[in-house]
């Protein structure tokens, strides 16, 4: 046998050719590592927050109502943190039906936008609603020592049976082929919650006025900035139509919130008097609704500035995204509000 020819030094031999794939250690310093790193990162990160968000809007919808009337002097609700975490449920059913509803309409005008729809959540929404209220009413019935049908022949307990049988309603109009009949029952559960929410015998049909526009207004905005999160999710392929989308919920947003405000501020001067603000759990509740509508405030119009100065809207809707989650948490406080005792009657003035 010949030896074979001797092998050139020039001629790189299989063990010294370099691999064309790097690894992964040299992947995760390169610049698309770390970027897939930052991805991996946001991707544990978000439901890690929604979590934490999830179990502090818990805790504040049990505990709040009895932190809140600590040192106040007032009278114990019974079944205070039950009943916040009912009302929480039966406002965020009324924000998501009311969103699925208002939300299509800005959807429609966008040009180029993808087919794709996010799948319907107002059925289980409603009929979780209808269940908050009739919890509301078994609650009602233990508290006041009564059966359920006596409890139905009471102020409280009637508008809460009508509340529940106007979402059960409202969720079969949104089973059926003509969702948008759901607007009518929907309409019949804010006047029926108005008025519950208004037991006062000082003008109670001025509170209650307020309180349908002011509930209105906040349902349209969390629900239908939600519905939007959602839409610009599918859409994160075709950023000019979800910048579209973006803008148009940003315009009608502002005219929620001044109507938010208005009625918000009204309803405030109304049954809050100033002298008990810092000694009532109506007055410590309403600061800290306050405090977080002031962060919403900042990164709604955090939002709307990244948005107009950047093409891509990622940056913008991480911000929406933040802004959800603190609407969230002020539709805790707002349960809340309705369930501490009225203020109108410790006040200091003679």
């Amino acid at each position: 046998m010949f030896p074979g020819p001797p092998a050139d030094p020039a001629t790189p031999t299989a063990a010294s050719v370099p691999s064309a794939a790097p690894p992964a250690a040299e992947a995760a310093r390169t610049p698309g590592g770390a970027t897939g790193a930052a991805s991996a990162r946001r991707a544990w990160t978000a439901p890690l927050l929604l979590g934490c968000a999830g179990v502090l809007a818990l805790c504040i919808a049990l505990f709040g109502p009895g932190l809140m009337a600590r040192g106040t002097g007032e009278l114990r609700i019974p079944g205070a943190g039950l009943t916040t975490v009912l009302r929480t449920v039966l406002f965020a059913a009324l924000a998501l039906h009311l969103g699925e509803l208002l939300a299509p309409q800005l959807i429609r005008p966008v040009r180029g936008r993808p087919r794709t729809a996010v799948r319907s959540w107002a059925v289980f929404a409603s009929l979780a609603g209808a269940a908050a209220a009739a919890g509301q009413i078994v609650r009602l019935a233990v508290v006041s020592d009564l059966g359920i049908t006596e409890t139905y022949g009471t102020r409280e307990g009637g508008l809460l049976l009508l509340i529940a049988n106007g979402l059960v309603v409202a969720a079969l109009c949104a089973a059926s082929r003509r969702p948008a009949l759901a607007l009518a029952p929907l309409a019949v559960v804010i006047g029926a919650e108005a008025l519950r929410a208004h037991p006062e015998a000082y003008s109670p049909e001025f509170g209650a006025a307020l309180t349908v526009v002011h509930l209105t207004a906040a349902s349209l905005w969390t629900g239908g900035l939600l519905y939007v999160l959602r839409t610009l999710w599918l859409w994160r392929g075709s950023p000019a139509a979800a910048r579209a989308l973006l803008g148009r919920y940003a315009r009608l947003a502002i005219w929620l919130y001044a109507a938010l405000a208005a009625t918000g501020t009204a309803s405030a001067l109304r049954r809050l008097p100033l002298d008990v603000v810092p000694t009532s759990a109506y007055g410590r509740t309403l600061l800290l609704k306050l405090a977080l509508m002031a962060v919403v405030s900042v990164l709604a119009v955090a939002a709307r500035r990244r948005m107009l100065r950047d093409t891509d809207p990622s940056a913008a809707c991480r911000l929406a995204g933040r802004e959800q989650v603190v609407l969230g948490l002020v539709v805790v406080v707002s349960a809340v509000l309705t369930v501490v005792p009225d203020p109108h009657w410790i006040s200091l003035r003679p």
